[in-house]
Parts: structure tokens; C-alpha cells; sequence
């Protein structure tokens, strides 16, 4: 571990509104040593500026944990403007698109795992596991891909190469040991995770850098150590010494294949027996090939594509069900987390190992794969809280679970904007005539020369009042689940830059983007109940205008219902705050002034997708299984709040019952 740099906050701002009390009241909880801290921030209160300052109080590493990788990479970005002299990380999944091996009884097709890795993330990934074992000024912004295996964490610190100047050491032992590690030779490009080779010079390009490591290696000695350009050679800084870590995060020895390799073998014996027993012949001798094919594999090659299957015995485990090594198992014991959206991202990860236990138990029924394949898995939630020892969770709308854990001392209200801007004013209007209301207010609101949200119940109304605005001479567009990140970032920055005034959606508020801009938003349907229309979606849309100091919002509804009235005496109950606040100090709102670019930091986090289904060439039978399990995600994504999957899933569900 190298000499600790200490946490310094960079910045303009300077504590205002709420935020001292916040900062204050948090910094006493967690000194005290409470495991849980509850920041309820509205929207726009600075809450990430908060975070901020109490890292740096605090000094200690931490991790911040967001429910997408959209949101995820603009904290990041955030988090590296505060902390510009510090090693602030992206960590999220690799994976630009995943299918995970499974196999349908059914139609008795089976699946082969299949993706599509973004180099990019991968180098995010590999920085950020380098910087928590060398150095203690560490954040890691990651999504819930912090629960999954990622390597034994003792392998991956036991095999890193150090190299010193004066170092005796033969140039091809070096280049075994490089070997042994998972990195390869270059051929025609030179890139992460590779090595060159010219004379006496060895050159490595470690997986999670853009620097190249150059050491001089002339009569079996290490005569410099260089980090240079990777592009261009130059010299970047002389070294004294440097850590290689390995190439992958699952990497072993041939010693532990070899261990591993025993116990594959003694629990095939026995797996093969008990479907020989039960008449499953068929089931003993698919399990029997598939496994001995991956014996052999690993013993040529060190590696099978799907290694991650026998972690139990490449981890060296002799008990079954043993949580993996993640992430979190990188930190040091002192870390703090902060879990941003919590009402989101509590759920999210509380809802991740049955999914998977689900799919691996189908597998292993039908002779794919054998029963410790259970062991490559998520943290359960019991586990994730064993080794989160204290948890700040950030919220505008804290769920059950934060409430429960939280002591109300421990809850830190930030309700005043440091802008002074207040929550905007919310009005319930019939939905008679309402089509003509919502023309109104766009006319007044382009003519400011700002923006509108329009949300919808359904794809279906959110199509039809699309191509009726199309049709009036709007500048337009519908925001779904079928556009990819790539595009939705760039509809956000065209809202932004003006060039779209209004964007009508289902739930294409997504928790903590900033559009400022957007002074007016529509709430159609709002007396309908559902997740769609609840307490905590009502009032995360409502924040939505909270950024401008002309916001405002309407329901459309016939009835009041009670998530209307309890998210109306809410936004009454923070707005009366923040008036008087303004009021008492000679505060004038200031709509909030952020640079365009800023909504695109997120553009290489690629978000994963549904694969689009041909309903054609699914056998009748397969659809009402499919209708089963896909009602089953409908429900989990309503926990979890996402709202626009949930949806999307129920039109393809209504889809399918029509054409049984």
C-alpha cells in the first residue's frame, strides 16, 4: 500500500441551505459508529456534494452505489470534478450484452452463454480493483454488479508481479510469469492485458491503465522501470518500483486447477450416479461429457468457458454455498457505503440471487451443469449486509427497508436548495378538456423558452399523444424502452439544447438525471393506481421540475386518490420549508445553470437490453411458460421501481394472451 493521499474537495460551491445540518448530522452518526444513516434529500438539494463533503472528513475509502449505469457514470464524472487528486472509479457491469446460459425444458432448447464484453468498462474495472489494493484514497461508483463473483481477492493480490530497479530476473521468466498471469503477447495492435517484447525491453500494457510499463532488462537484470505513452513512447516518469496485477480477475495457478480438477471429478462421480439411479440416463451421460470436456480444458489451457461454474473448487471452498468473493471483499474493513436512489437500489439488490438460483437450478436438473454451480452466484442480502458495515442511504423518498433499519435520529433531512429554488407548485385538473389544457401550457412554456415532460400510463397513450403533437407542429419525441442508451442520452441532450421541446414518455423520468431546463410536466391518468401512479413515483416526477425556478406540475385526474394526497402534502410540506427559508435569509430562486454536456458523461455505460422476441417461432405451449415467467419479472421490476420495464413487459405480456 503506498503512502495514503489524503481526500481534498474541490469546488466552488460551499455548504448552503440544509446541507451543513446534513453534513453535520451525518458525520456525528457515522463517527458514532451507527450502521445506518438515512440522507432524505429532495431533488436538487446537492445531495452528492454532501457525500463529498463528508468523504473528506471522514477520510476514508468508500463505495456509492447506484441503481443503473447511466446514473452511475454521472456520479462518477461528479465525484471526480469534487476529487480531482483522488482515485474516484467506475465499476459496472462488462458486459455490452449478456445472455446467460439456460435451457428450456419445454421446447428442450438449450442456450449457450453468449456476450459481448466493452473493453472500456473492463479497463474501468480492473483501475478500480488496482487502486483499492494499492492506495486508501479510493471511491468506487459502482451498480449492483458489486454483488457478483469477481475472483478470489487473495489470488489476485498473491500473484501480482513487483518489480524493482536492480531486481535480478531473467528476461524469459518474466515473460512466464506475464504468461501465467492471463496476459498475452501482442501481434499486429498493442493494447490492455498484453505485453511486446524487443531485445532486452519488455513492455507491458496492464489492463487497467492507458500508460504502458517499459523495463529495461539487460544481463538478467532490471535496469529501468519507465511508465511511457501507449500511443506515442514518450516518457511519462522514471519509477523505482511497480506492482503488475493480473489480467483477469479469475485467475489461478496450475496448482489450484489441478486441486479443482479433483473435486470436479469426484462430484461428477457422484452426480452421474444419482441420475443413473433415478433412470435418467440421458441426464448422467450429458452431464458426464460436458464435464470431462471442461477437464480438459482447463487442463490444456487453464480456462473453459464457463470456469466461473466451478469457483467451489478453484476458491479451494469445501463447504457448498459459500458466498463468493466480490468486490466488497477488496475494500478495507473501514470503508464507508453510500447507496444513492436507495429506494431503488435497496430492492434491486435484494432481488438479484433467486433470479439466478432460478435459471442455474434448471440447468443443473437436466445434466448441463453439476450442483456446485450454485456457488458462482450474487451475495444473498443477509450477505451483502455482513459486509456493508455502515450504509448511508440517499433518497428523496427513503423505501420500507431504510425506515425500518434507520433510528429517526439517524435521519438527515436536506430539504432547503442551497439555488433557494423551491418544489414546484402541483395542480389537479379534470381530464376533461384536457388535451386543450396541455396545448396551453406548451405554448407559454416553449415561448419562455423552456421544456416539458409529458408521462403517460401506457405505450399505447404515450404513442397516440405523440403523433397527435407531431401532427400540431411540435417539436417532439417518444421516449421508450426499446431506445438504446446511446440514443436516450442523446433525446436528454437535445431537450436540453433545445432542439426538442417536448418529450412524451411512460417513466422517462429517470431518478437522478438533471434537466433544468424543464419547467412544465404532465401527470396524465394520475388517479390510476398502480406502481405507475404511487406515493414515491408521484413525488419523483414531481421533483423532476424542481430545477427551474418556473416549475410547475399537473395531474390529470378525476378523483383524488391517496398516493396523490400523500404525495401532494408532501411537496406542500417541503415547498412551506423552503419558502420560509428564502424567505427569512432574502433568498431569490435561481433556476439551477448546469453545462449541456454534463447528461452525456454516461455514454460508454451501455444499459442491457431485452433481447426482442419473435413470438412467431415460440410453440404455443412455451408461450404460457413464457407468459408465467415474464409476469414474475413484471412484479419484480414493479418492486424494484422500474417502472417503464414493468410496463414494457406488461404490454408484451397483454401481446402474448391475444395471440393464445
Amino acid at each position: 500500500m503506498s503512502d495514503q493521499i489524503p481526500f481534498r474537495l474541490v469546488s466552488n460551491f460551499k455548504p448552503a441551505g440544509d446541507q451543513p445540518t446534513a453534513i453535520k448530522k451525518l458525520l456525528e452518526t457515522i463517527k458514532a459508529g451507527e450502521q445506518h444513516q438515512i440522507l432524505l434529500g429532495a431533488t436538487g438539494t446537492g445531495k452528492t456534494f454532501t457525500i463529498a463533503s463528508c468523504i473528506q472528513e471522514l477520510q476514508r475509502p468508500t463505495i456509492v452505489l447506484a441503481h443503473n449505469k447511466t446514473l452511475a457514470a454521472q456520479l462518477c464524472s461528479e465525484f471526480q470534478a469534487f476529487f480531482p487528486d483522488n482515485a474516484v472509479s467506475y465499476f459496472v457491469s462488462y458486459y455490452d450484452y449478456y445472455q446467460p446460459e439456460a435451457y428450456m425444458p419445454a421446447t428442450d432448447t438449450y442456450i449457450e452463454k453468449d456476450a459481448s464484453i466493452n473493453d472500456e468498462i473492463n479497463k474501468y474495472r480492473h483501475a478500480a480493483t488496482h487502486n483499492l489494493l494499492t492506495r486508501k484514497d479510493v471511491i468506487i461508483v459502482a451498480s449492483v454488479s458489486c454483488i457478483y463473483g469477481l475472483g478470489n481477492v487473495a489470488d489476485y493480490e498473491a500473484l501480482a508481479l513487483t518489480l524493482e530497479r536492480g531486481q535480478q530476473i531473467q528476461r524469459d521468466k518474466l515473460l512466464r510469469k506475464l504468461t501465467d498471469i492471463q496476459y498475452t503477447r501482442s501481434g499486429m495492435e498493442f493494447r490492455q492485458s498484453q505485453f511486446h517484447v524487443l531485445g532486452d525491453t519488455v513492455e507491458i500494457f496492464p489492463p487497467g491503465g492507458d500508460t504502458v510499463i517499459r523495463i529495461e532488462v539487460p544481463f538478467d537484470e532490471i535496469e529501468t522501470i519507465q511508465e511511457v505513452d501507449s500511443f506515442t513512447g514518450e516518457l511519462i516518469t522514471d519509477l523505482q518500483k511497480v506492482v503488475i496485477f493480473p489480467a483477469a480477475h479469475n485467475v489461478t495457478t496450475k496448482e489450484k486447477i489441478d486441486q479443482a480438477i479433483d473435486g470436479i471429478k469426484q462430484e461428477l462421480d457422484v452426480r452421474e450416479k444419482q441420475l443413473h439411479d433415478a433412470g435418467e440416463i440421458a441426464k448422467a451421460e450429458r452431464i458426464r461429457t460436458r464435464t470431462e470436456y471442461d477437464i480438459e480444458m482447463m487442463m490444456e489451457t487453464g480456462y473453459c468457458t464457463g470456469i466461473e461454474n466451478y469457483m467451489r473448487y478453484l476458491n479451494n471452498n469445501s463447504k457448498p454455498d459459500l458466498p463468493p468473493s466480490t468486490l466488497l471483499d477488496y475494500f478495507p474493513d473501514d470503508f464507508l457505503m453510500f447507496i444513492d436512489e436507495s429506494h431503488i437500489s435497496v430492492p434491486q439488490v435484494g432481488g438479484m440471487y433467486e433470479g439466478n438460483r432460478s435459471r442455474k437450478q434448471t440447468l443443473i436438473e437436466y445434466g448441463f451443469r453439476l450442483p456446485s454451480a450454485h456457488d458462482n452466484r450474487p451475495l444473498k442480502f443477509d450477505e451483502f449486509e455482513a459486509r456493508t458495515h455502515q450504509r448511508i442511504y440517499t433518497s428523496a423518498t427513503p423505501g420500507k427497508y431504510e425506515y425500518k433499519h434507520t433510528d429517526k435520529k439517524n435521519i438527515a433531512e436536506q430539504i432547503i436548495r442551497p439555488t433557494g429554488l423551491v418544489d414546484p407548485i402541483v395542480t389537479v385538473k379534470p381530464t376533461k378538456n384536457q388535451i386543450d389544457d396541455i396545448t396551453r401550457e406548451l405554448n407559454e412554456t416553449i415561448a419562455r423558452g423552456e421544456r416539458i415532460l409529458l408521462t403517460t400510463l401506457t405505450k399505447k397513450s404515450a404513442e397516440q399523444l405523440d403523433e397527435y403533437l407531431r401532427d400540431q407542429g411540435y417539436n417532439v419525441r417518444y421516449l421508450h424502452s426499446d431506445i438504446d442508451t446511446f440514443e436516450r442520452i442523446e433525446i436528454l441532450r437535445l431537450l436540453r439544447t433545445g432542439e426538442i421541446d417536448i418529450i412524451v414518455g411512460i417513466n422517462l423520468l429517470r431518478e437522478g438525471l438533471d434537466l433544468p431546463e424543464v419547467s412544465f410536466i404532465a401527470i396524465l391518468d394520475a388517479d390510476k393506481q398502480g406502481f405507475l401512479r404511487s406515493r414515491d413515483a408521484l413525488i419523483q416526477t414531481i421533483g423532476r421540475a424542481a430545477r427551474n425556478v418556473n416549475g410547475h406540475v399537473t395531474l390529470y385526474a378525476d378523483k383524488e386518490t391517496d398516493a396523490m394526497r400523500q404525495a401532494l402534502d408532501e411537496t406542500n410540506r417541503r415547498r412551506a420549508l423552503q419558502e420560509a427559508y428564502n424567505k427569512k435569509h432574502g433568498i431569490t430562486p435561481q433556476t439551477i445553470i448546469k453545462a449541456i454536456h454534463d447528461i452525456a458523461d454516461g455514454e460508454k455505460a451501455l444499459e442491457l437490453r431485452r433481447p426482442k422476441r419473435d413470438h412467431t417461432k415460440i410453440p404455443k405451449d412455451e408461450k404460457k411458460r413464457l407468459i408465467a415467467e415474464m409476469e414474475a419479472q413484471m412484479a419484480l421490476a414493479a418492486r424494484n421501481y422500474e417502472f417503464e420495464k414493468a410496463a414494457d413487459l406488461r404490454d408484451e405480456i397483454d401481446l402474448l394472451k391475444k395471440e393464445l
